[in-house]
């Protein structure tokens, strides 16, 4: 008997021990994106050989399926400098009214880095410092923006993080709206891909990163200067869409840019790059247009976790109790789409588990010396 239960309550500690491990050090099951997508600096396609490009790391992909068409160290965490700006438009874009008007501000003005010219006591717009964010890389129209929004730069830095979460996009930290060299901060050329993707699927977005010019106002109206889009590529090739281009010294030049032809949007992300980022994005587009048919996917782009739709104050009524399952039919379980991110999982400890302390507690008992125990006479 004593043997029994002493078997039992191990049998219970075992159960309950690696399910209470697993859950405590579950991680990400290979990269993000599929198995040759990897931090290493390999260049990984498949049906034809990409041209060779001055960038550490770089992903080419199809925006409209989602597959990755080649890539080199696409999971290296790098400095992102300005192309860190696409997530930044994505936090703030749906949460700010474009027509809100907004007073530049000192601090506006002192930031560091690239500027369009906010200028302390002038009104603009927040459509207005959008096109300066995305044509001139403005820290200082990044700075009005964020200010503008609730809980100013710091709320603007945990919502980006939170972003990136849900996007499925790992490698990147933010810690800086702008993308300035910051500590800590770094992101991928599959991230940003992700970004470019999540980015032109709105309209305004893809309108401000294909926007070539804008004009912003003078200090002390004496009327307005022209500002240019940054992104080279808009310029010179065909089917060209933007999105945005960074450098800082520490991370040299980044950019994410994307293109439309023959039915097909592609995106070129490159990281880390000395020189010559304009022409070998414009080589990189052209060798996948051009072999588009015999490519063969390396990877994908992972889907957005799924976010749960708001509730109305209708609906909110009476959903306090669970659905009642009728009898015999199984719980009901949540199904991923190929490719979706996963942001967290819950494990269910079995029901032996509990009952291991008891059963153990049961059996020192039982295995107490005879001298100790009370005797019947």
């Amino acid at each position: 008997m004593r043997l029994l239960l002493t078997a039992c309550a191990t049998t219970a500690l075992v159960v309950a021990g690696p399910v209470t491990a697993t859950a405590a050090g579950q991680g990400p099951q290979g990269p993000v994106g599929g198995e040759l997508l990897t931090a290493k600096p390999t260049v990984v396609a498949d049906g034809a050989a990409p041209p060779a490009v001055h960038a550490s790391a770089y992903v080419v992909a199809d925006l409209d399926t989602g597959q990755v068409l080649a890539a080199k160290a696409p999971h290296a965490r790098l400095r992102p400098a300005s192309t860190l700006k696409t997530l930044t438009a994505l936090v703030l874009l749906p949460r700010l009214k474009k027509t809100d008007p907004v007073i530049g501000t000192t601090a506006d003005a002192g930031i560091i880095g690239s500027k369009v010219g906010v200028y302390p006591g002038l009104h603009y717009t927040v459509d207005l410092l959008f096109q300066g964010m995305f044509l001139a890389s403005g820290n200082d129209a990044v700075h009005a923006l964020c200010s503008h929004d609730q809980g100013g730069i710091p709320a603007t830095v945990q919502r980006m993080n939170q972003k990136a979460k849900e996007l499925g996009a790992l490698d990147t930290t933010v810690t800086d709206p702008t993308g300035l060299d910051a500590d800590g901060q770094y992101s991928s050329a599959y991230d940003l891909a992700l970004f470019a993707q999540a980015g032109l699927a709105r309209p305004d977005f893809a309108t401000y990163a294909s926007t070539k010019y804008t004009n912003f106002p003078n200090a002390g109206n004496k009327g307005t200067y022209q500002v240019a889009n940054q992104n080279k590529l808009l310029f010179g090739y065909d089917g060209a869409l933007g999105v945005k281009t960074g450098y800082t010294t520490l991370a040299h030049n980044t950019f994410v840019g994307a293109a439309r032809r023959n039915g097909h949007t592609l995106v070129v992300t490159m990281m880390n790059a000395p020189h010559g980022i304009t022409q070998d994005a414009s080589n990189l587009l052209t060798w996948t247009f051009t072999n588009y048919g015999k490519l063969k996917p390396v990877g994908t782009l992972v889907k957005p976790a799924a976010a749960p739709p708001p509730k109305t104050q209708a609906e909110g009524k009476g959903q306090d109790k669970p659905t009642a399952r009728k009898p015999g039919e199984p719980p009901a379980r949540a199904a991923l789409a190929p490719g979706q991110a996963v942001t967290s999982l819950a494990f269910r400890i079995p029901a032996l588990a509990y009952a291991a302390p008891p059963v153990l507690l049961l059996g020192l008992f039982l295995r107490r010396p005879r001298a100790l125990r009370r005797r019947r006479h």
